[in-house]
């Protein structure tokens, strides 16, 4: 028969039949005793959060950036809301703090940068793949609103490609700037005339 869930009455005939064709004339009984598993929970101060912390572990402050700088920050909210966080402490974790209240300070910034990293090294590499299949050939045979679409995503690349310095000419020079205004001299015939009776 096999095993599942029976009435009382499929149990007993079952049990009997068995008894009946057990040499002795019964079934043996078999004793087995699970051990006894004692232990005992100490509490350790220096590992884990500890009672009553609230503070967020740095590895799920990690993995929130990550997950901002990858899938957006949408996708880094509903991952905070998951965890009870809010929407303020998504933008630090993107950042590199910790929290909103030390913004200025970022452990993780190197670890993020590193994500930024790779994400951008891969973009580069689909980006060279991508300018080596543009050949003459390929250019010849497409038409002047291809050229111009071709022509303006090529001018984006360059620019985004350029140091930040070249990007914004004004901060080339971070020394003073010195402004001088010199009044215009004007000469007497433009100024009106106002006679005085006395």
């Amino acid at each position: 028969m096999p095993m599942g869930i029976v009435s009382d009455s499929d149990f007993f005939s079952e049990l009997n039949s068995a008894k009946k064709s057990h040499p002795n004339g019964g079934v043996k009984p078999i004793d087995i005793i699970p051990p006894v598993i004692s232990g005992q929970v100490i509490d350790s101060p220096n590992k884990g959060r500890g009672n009553g912390s609230v503070e967020v572990p740095n590895a799920l402050r990690k993995v929130i950036g990550e997950e901002a700088i990858l899938n957006g920050r949408a996708a880094a909210i509903d991952l905070a809301n998951s965890f009870g966080l809010k929407p303020s402490s998504v933008s630090a974790y993107t950042v590199g703090a910790t929290s909103t209240a030390t913004i200025d300070e970022r452990p993780n910034e190197p670890h993020l940068k590193d994500i930024r990293g790779k994400i951008t090294g891969k973009a580069l590499n689909t980006l060279r793949k991508a300018i080596k299949h543009i050949t003459e050939d390929k250019l010849e045979a497409t038409n002047a609103k291809e050229l111009a679409g071709i022509a303006k995503d090529m001018s984006a690349v360059v620019r985004t490609m350029e140091p930040d310095s070249s990007k914004n000419p004004t901060n080339v020079n971070n020394g003073p700037t010195f402004v001088f205004y010199s009044p215009q001299q004007r000469k007497e015939d433009s100024f009106d005339i106002v006679y005085a009776k006395e």
